[in-house]
């Protein structure tokens, strides 16, 4: 590998070999501009992982409950206050008819989030859950841990309790958001009414304890530093050794519009929000090297943009993610785009790989 420093051609090796990158070397690799290298030696990575000629995506549809919130995110587009006029909650007749339509599209699975709603209990998620799974045989991939952690103290019920009963109700698994990065120095900054780090490893790891599978995200590009970026992956590595319950690790960029962090509303955050597909791709390329106990990384379309979707399943990246029938709270930060199955699949042939539909579990069919 000529044109890198000996440094990081033996830390990219040590990624060939199977042999565990450290923290420091995680650090050193963000040091490195040779995005086109980075990418070569993911991509090796991940056909060593990933053998098999095809990669992966999934029909579902993001449906949120609710989008009143009392975290105030100040990352957040979407959430609204508790009497504002814009504020809901979502009728079943609705989310009925959603539920409906995404089985009509050949969805498996819906991806079920809202806000934290100073009011509503426990028993209404375990009624919604019931009354989805009454009708409808899918997957409920929903409740991600800043909820799980608000239910708990609101309902005054321990983490543990609160999985399980969501689970006897219906709850199939437990999706990664609401991690942004799992560090309480930018926690307390963005976030301050949100669940700290530990609680959001711990709500996964009591869920991993009982048999669910979750998946790990990172949203990245605003006030975090590069050491905090790896702190949050070494995080999600550490737990994952212990329990093994992560199916996959999906990393997107932070989408300033109409939120408090727009550059044009602080001088403070002049150089939030402008992280392009350079920094997504040496993420994406870094993540494969360094989460070597994760088995699945997952493209962001939404953020990206389909071109750069594909480019990252040669940076390490080996599923397209959802094909995201609905999508609320990128686009309040004002990013939309829009991917169907058919094109979702041209993007995997384009690269020389059959496109194959799966489930959470990353099963094919």
């Amino acid at each position: 590998m000529t044109h890198i420093s000996g440094e990081i051609e033996d830390m990219l090796e040590k990624s060939f070999n199977n042999e565990r990158l450290s923290p420091k070397n995680g650090v050193k690799l963000f040091s490195t501009k040779e995005l086109t290298i980075l990418g070569m030696a993911a991509d090796q990575v991940c056909k060593i992982k990933h053998p098999e000629n095809y990669r992966t995506y999934i029909i579902d549809r993001n449906i949120n409950y609710t989008n009143i919130c009392t975290s105030g995110c100040k990352f957040c587009a979407f959430y609204k206050a508790v009497e504002h006029s814009d504020g809901y909650i979502i009728p079943k007749d609705i989310l009925f008819k959603k539920i409906e339509e995404t089985l009509a599209l050949g969805g498996r699975q819906i991806l079920m989030q809202g806000g934290l709603h100073p009011s509503l209990k426990l028993n209404f998620y375990e009624d919604l859950l019931e009354s989805i799974k009454t009708k409808y045989n899918v997957h409920i991939h929903a409740f991600s841990p800043p909820e799980i952690v608000h239910f708990s103290k609101l309902n005054r019920i321990p983490v543990l309790n609160v999985i399980q009963q969501l689970k006897a109700s219906g709850l199939d698994s437990i999706p990664g958001g609401g991690a942004e990065i799992l560090v309480d120095r930018c926690r307390n900054l963005l976030s301050p009414n949100k669940c700290t780090a530990q609680e959001w490893l711990d709500v996964m790891r009591e869920a991993h304890k009982l048999g669910m599978k979750t998946t790990a995200t990172m949203m990245f590009g605003h006030i975090e530093t590069i050491e905090e970026r790896i702190e949050h992956l070494e995080k999600i590595r550490r737990l994952q050794d212990e329990t093994g319950g992560f199916t996959a690790f999906i990393a997107w960029t932070f989408q300033p519009k109409n939120t408090q962090l727009a550059p044009s509303l602080s001088s403070k955050y002049k150089d939030i929000g402008l992280i392009g597909s350079f920094d997504y791709l040496k993420t994406v390329a870094i993540t494969r090297l360094f989460l070597d106990n994760i088995p699945n990384i997952q493209a962001s379309w939404v953020t990206q943009g389909a071109k750069i979707a594909q480019l990252s399943m040669k940076f390490g990246a080996n599923d397209m993610g959802s094909t995201m029938i609905e999508e609320n709270v990128v686009k309040a930060a004002g990013v939309s785009y829009q991917m169907d199955k058919e094109e979702i699949e041209s993007l995997i042939n384009d690269l020389g790989y059959e496109a194959k539909q799966r489930d959470l579990y990353y099963r094919v069919f």
